[in-house]
């Protein structure tokens, strides 16, 4: 038999949210994280409005010492901390003391990492203070640096990595931690991901002329998926976590469980086919939603909501059809589809995970969240499926049981995983 996965833990760091209450409150209110930054607009950027999570000096103090945090400038690590450690938690377990955690691995992934720490750090070389680098900062501007700093505190035994596909991150370390299980090569994975904030990463999507601005003045409005008057994307920043582990771990300890995850499947377009450095190939976004499909054993038509990639650029009609044709499916017998985007922005790499929690959530907790800002539906995609799918306030009971949660990234790269409400069979 195939060895059941199961979630049973999960933190989240999130623009509108942080901690699984405030973003749950959060996501079924409707409530959005975006705010307007003066900062943005004195460096002359178009956008200037954005999503960043509100972590205090003091909750930093409650995962890292004020040793660790001596000249650490590095968001991105630390909303994964938060994040993993939450999740961690939650699962009811404990850190290792003296003897790693063998049978226990991390697997936590990044789009860009400590940019500001890397701009801190070049500030110093270029003066010739290099004796004022400290000694941290090698660990801050690895690649590899938030899963690092979790095994720091938590004490894995088993694989410690940090994986890297662009905006599709968060959903691929999902998988790869999923894969690892299956595989038999560990009990329990840490999973997730985190993106840093601000002008040094944001800028370089500000030039390429796919962030929103037609709502600096209107920050709450301006994150717009499937809407007709979308005007770009608008950026966000976070972590989010899951632990997975096998139903027969779970089962031996009590641990509650958020889900089930049945499969997923990973591709890429290759940059052909329609396919660019930036923009997906169609056919490959298909054969992954039908790949994830068939690994999960499921059939089309059981699929009740799609967490959608959804950015509020040109392409959202694109992926609408996308899913129409993989499923088969069209007008009012179309899943419900939601983009978390609407309300937290795009958090680049950690898009994927902080997206899974949400619908982990809602499949947990009963309810289907809505996306906001999409009254006037994009015209192209209401040709599809009827208005109707797509919840423009929470929908509470829903008695959903399955979603489909896919990310696609830069580079042609594509992730879906299908999730289910957890039954004890």
């Amino acid at each position: 038999m195939k060895t059941r996965v199961v979630i049973t833990g999960l933190g989240v760091v999130a623009p509108n949210g942080v901690g699984l209450s405030d973003f749950k409150n959060a996501i079924k209110a409707g409530r959005s994280g975006i705010k307007y930054y003066d900062e943005l607009k004195e460096l002359n950027f178009s956008c200037c409005i954005g999503g960043i999570p509100t972590v205090t000096e003091e909750m930093k103090l409650r995962y890292m010492s004020e040793l660790q945090l001596r000249n650490f400038s590095s968001n991105g690590i630390m909303y994964g901390c938060v994040a993993g450690v939450d999740a961690w938690l939650d699962a009811g377990l404990e850190f290792s003391s003296e003897e790693p955690m063998w049978d226990s691995a991390c697997i936590f992934g990044t789009g860009v990492s400590s940019v500001q720490k890397m701009a801190d750090a070049s500030t110093l070389i270029d003066q010739g203070k290099i004796r004022r680098l400290g000694s941290n900062t090698a660990s801050q501007t690895m690649a590899s640096g938030v899963s690092a700093y979790l095994n720091n505190i938590i004490g894995f035994g088993n694989q410690v990595t940090t994986n890297s596909s662009a905006c599709t991150t968060g959903t691929e370390s999902i998988l790869m931690g999923y894969e690892r299980i299956i595989a038999g090569q560990a009990a329990k994975v840490l999973v997730g991901s985190s993106s840093d904030d601000g002008k040094y990463i944001w800028g370089a999507f500000d030039a390429m002329k796919v962030m929103s601005y037609k709502h600096n003045d209107s920050p709450t409005e301006g994150s717009r998926p499937m809407s007709g008057s979308a005007s770009g994307f608008v950026p966000g920043s976070g972590a989010g976590a899951l632990v997975l582990e096998t139903l027969e771990s779970a089962r031996a300890r009590g641990a509650k469980i958020y889900a089930e995850i049945l499969g997923g499947h990973v591709n890429s377009g290759g940059q052909r086919g329609g396919g660019t450095m930036t923009a997906p190939n169609a056919l490959a976004i298909q054969k992954c939603i039908t790949g994830a499909i068939h690994n999960a054993g499921i059939s089309t038509e059981e699929i009740d909501v799609i967490n959608g990639h959804l950015t509020a650029t040109i392409k959202d009609p694109e992926e609408v059809d996308n899913w129409s044709k993989a499923l088969g499916r069209t007008g009012a017998d179309f899943p419900y589809i939601h983009s978390l985007k609407s309300m937290v922005g795009h958090c680049i790499g950690a898009a994927g995970s902080v997206e899974s929690v949400a619908a982990i959530l809602g499949l947990y907790d009963d309810f289907v969240f809505p996306s906001i800002n999409c009254d006037d539906l994009h015209p192209d995609i209401e040709k599809i499926i009827h208005k109707d799918r797509i919840p423009k306030a929470v929908i509470e009971n829903a008695n959903t049981k399955i979603v489909a949660k896919a990310s696609f990234g830069f580079g042609d790269v594509n992730c879906c995983i299908i999730y289910k409400k957890f039954e004890d069979e």
